[in-house]
């Protein structure tokens, strides 16, 4: 049997961003329901060693952290719920959502936190070698990297920013683009072309990534000219996936305003989507900077919108009462 779930604050997503959210909204007497989604913990929980999450001195690992996350969140009173929102009616409030299981969850408000996926070659061996050498996230892992030769696979703003990037932590730093001309603005063309620590290879496409030693590690990643069929391998030690990112909003296309990219356009400075009482926090709204540390912030940001509505709402209702 289906069953009707009802809360004042109802957040979908359980990354750093919905759980921050969560942590915020429970203190604030919200009683909040978080659905977790089909990856309960986000995309922390595929991550090993994180290094640049304020608060620890040590190196931590992601599971562990979203373990404490959710421990924290349950802890103030937040309800965590094992189901995945298979759909939505955004038209009144209260908003209401289904589960795939039938169940129904109604909130007051809405915070979305849903997330968004790094693209991938979709290679088996880009699979076998991830933590291991093959990341999509330079500004992550690049310090662990630092004095190794690494490569960038890509040719837009964002394997560029990222092959910039790693020329503080490395002096070899190769850009693998699959075509003959980057897709990236002028202006970091022309700052990647001045770096002399970057060498860009062009019409070469990524066939494999190779392990070797023990423990197994990248080596190297071997590649195929597409205009001449050369093979040939490049010798690496980090290999960083820089094709884009997939928001996770097919559920709320028609509801609510996406960017041309899909990402929630939310209000300047604030959380706030294009209906009101819907806030959107963290990578499903950001393509900027998608860290933990920024999508926690915006969680909390998420949160404290959303409290400061219900609570103008509310007035607005006694006021109407009284009239």
């Amino acid at each position: 049997m289906s069953a009707t779930h009802h809360t004042r604050m109802l957040i979908i997503g359980s990354g750093p961003a919905g759980l921050s959210a969560a942590i915020y909204g429970a203190r604030a007497g919200m009683k909040p329901i978080l659905v977790q989604g089909i990856q309960p913990g986000g995309q922390l929980t595929t991550t090993t060693d994180v290094e640049n999450y304020p608060g620890f001195r040590e190196v931590i690992q992601g599971p562990w952290l979203m373990e404490e996350m959710q421990g924290q969140a349950e802890h103030v009173g937040t309800r965590l719920m094992y189901d995945t929102i298979v759909s939505v009616d955004l038209s009144r409030r209260p908003f209401r959502l289904i589960g795939d299981g039938g169940d129904i969850y109604e909130g007051d408000v809405l915070i979305i936190a849903t997330g968004a996926q790094a693209k991938w070659l979709g290679l088996d061996s880009e699979e076998l070698m991830k933590g291991k050498g093959v990341s999509a996230c330079a500004t992550c892992d690049g310090f662990f990297y630092r004095g190794k030769k690494v490569a960038v696979i890509g040719g837009g703003n964002t394997a560029v920013e990222e092959a910039l990037y790693l020329t503080n932590h490395s002096d070899d730093v190769t850009l693998i683009h699959r075509r003959d001309s980057l897709k990236a603005e002028r202006i970091l063309q022309d700052r990647l072309f001045a770096n002399p620590k970057i060498t860009v290879l062009w019409n070469k496409e990524v066939r494999s990534f190779v392990g070797g030693g023990s423990p197994e590690g990248l080596v190297g990643i071997a590649l195929h000219d597409r205009v001449t069929g050369e093979a040939s391998t490049v010798d690496v030690e980090g290999g960083f996936v820089a094709i884009g990112h997939h928001p996770a909003t097919e559920l709320f296309r028609g509801h609510l305003a996406l960017d041309s990219d899909g990402y929630i356009e939310v209000e300047k400075g604030t959380t706030k989507t294009s209906i009101h009482g819907v806030f959107a926090c963290g990578d499903v709204m950001d393509k900027i900077y998608r860290q933990a540390v920024t999508a926690a912030g915006t969680g909390c940001m998420a949160a404290l919108d959303a409290e400061r509505f219900l609570a103008e709402a509310d007035f607005e209702k006694v006021a109407e009462a009284a009239e």
